[in-house]
């Protein structure tokens, strides 16, 4: 008799959440493997990669960084994940977006199904008729931040699946690869770019600011929205 997988993973479910990632194209990571390289072996890879969730022995590569101009001068820092890493993720985010959905705040337009910032300004500039003052706020480096250990907490509160708890720590601690080579620890943040951190920069933003205005200013509206890069998947 055959050993059952630790588990329950979908063979499906990564080939779904490849074709979603193809979509998407996207850079080589820190193995310079295209989307084209990787579908020459195509069945196989998507195998070791569901053969390696569903046992747990998945580990994802360190995050390939790289330094891309914002309009005022500055660099903003883009993670870049392997194909394999950024599939992975996907089968993640397909598993955990619809049970966060339902709790998201209606006036959060951030990297959501259907939302976008400019239905934000829609809703601003419909708004601001009706007041005398408007506070615009950006978070600074807002991705690189990110406490792990109350996000994971918060993840903890909408599911108990082992595998997503798992490979979402994992995701969160895997090293950074630099522009010079040199691999960099992390403790904290997200990568910008990666397929899965929008998804939990929600709902970090959902507990520490939407759910804090409900209660602390409920008469006050608001419109959260992000004009950062979008997903790398």
């Amino acid at each position: 008799m055959g050993k059952t997988k630790p588990f329950s993973i979908a063979k499906r479910e990564v080939w779904e959440a490849y074709k979603r990632v193809r979509s998407n194209r996207g850079a080589a990571g820190i193995d310079g493997q295209s989307i084209e390289e990787f579908e020459k072996d195509l069945s196989n890879n998507l195998y070791k990669l569901w053969n390696r969730m569903s046992s747990g022995s998945y580990f994802p590569a360190p995050v390939r960084r790289v330094d891309i101009p914002k309009s005022d001068g500055r660099l903003r820092p883009l993670g870049i994940l392997t194909v394999a890493d950024r599939t992975g993720q996907m089968v993640a985010k397909r598993y955990l977006e619809p049970k966060l959905e339902p709790y998201f705040h209606p006036d959060s337009y951030s990297y959501r199904p259907e939302k976008s910032a400019i239905e934000a300004v829609g809703a601003a500039r419909k708004r601001c008729w009706q007041y005398n003052w408007v506070i615009d706020l950006d978070i600074k480096s807002f991705f690189d931040q990110i406490d792990h250990k109350l996000l994971l907490a918060m993840v903890r509160q909408h599911t108990d699946c082992k595998w997503v708890l798992l490979y979402i720590e994992r995701w969160l601690r895997a090293p950074v690869q630099m522009p010079d080579g040199s691999l960099k620890e992390r403790d904290k943040g997200t990568p910008q770019g990666s397929v899965i951190s929008p998804l939990l920069s929600n709902l970090f933003l959902h507990y520490v600011f939407d759910k804090w205005m409900q209660t602390e200013f409920p008469t006050v509206p608001f419109e959260r929205y992000a004009d950062g890069t979008p997903v790398q998947a």
